[in-house]
């Protein structure tokens, strides 16, 4: 299915993640949108977030800050520059489109003034669908992971979507569930409502992992 059969709109792209299915394309020069169901779902636990020691002394020594829908495009771009991405001009259309209309946010982790690492994702009721991350800094994902989890967790969400599972996010507890799982999962928290707003973001480091340490 590519974008010469139809337009995608950000709408069809809500449709999508509400049918439990997601868009990619093979490259950052492939014009065509390809729509993922895979038979195992990466998700990551918002109750079970782990941090490493390393990872906990870092956020402890509060040498960075943390931004909530601050620099969205810097960091969608961050996450398409690398030598092999998904994200081509269309995908990248699309989610400056799903920021705009408030679908689509992202999490900045700041270091001396420049981006040292965010993430973003969809949201729909209460699922966040994490779309990618990218670090500049050693640890700048985790630490985007981290605030974003204990963010989510606080505002009344229940699913955190990573797509596939990497070593990367094994190591900070996502798992692989089935199919049948995922939708299951996905269907409840359709059904309820959650604001990325309810709260504000806590920017105190120390907080965040003090919160992680009491529930993983």
């Amino acid at each position: 299915m590519n974008e010469a059969e139809f337009t995608v709109t950000p709408e069809l792209l809500l449709r999508a993640y509400a049918a439990g299915v997601f868009p990619m394309s093979d490259g950052r020069n492939d014009p065509e949108i390809h729509w993922v169901d895979p038979r195992l779902r990466g998700v990551l636990p918002l109750d079970r977030f782990h941090i490493s020691r390393s990872l906990g002394r870092r956020m402890r020594t509060a040498s960075y800050s943390v931004t909530l829908n601050a620099d969205f495009i810097g960091v969608l771009d961050g996450c398409a520059d690398r030598q092999e991405t998904w994200i081509n001009a269309e995908i990248r259309r699309l989610y400056l489109q799903l920021a705009t209309l408030g679908h689509a946010h992202s999490l900045e982790i700041w270091q001396d003034a420049k981006l040292a690492g965010g993430v973003y994702g969809v949201i729909l009721g209460t699922a966040f669908f994490g779309e990618s991350m990218f670090s500049t800094r050693t640890d700048g994902s985790k630490l985007a992971l981290a605030h974003l989890v204990d963010h989510l967790r606080r505002c009344g969400f229940t699913l955190f979507d990573t797509q596939f599972i990497t070593p990367h996010l094994s190591t900070l507890g996502a798992v692989e569930i089935s199919r049948s799982a995922y939708r299951a999962a996905l269907e409840q928290a359709l059904q309820r409502r959650a604001d990325i707003h309810a709260l504000p973001l806590d920017t105190d480091p120390y907080s965040v992992w003090q919160r992680s340490t009491q529930t993983s």
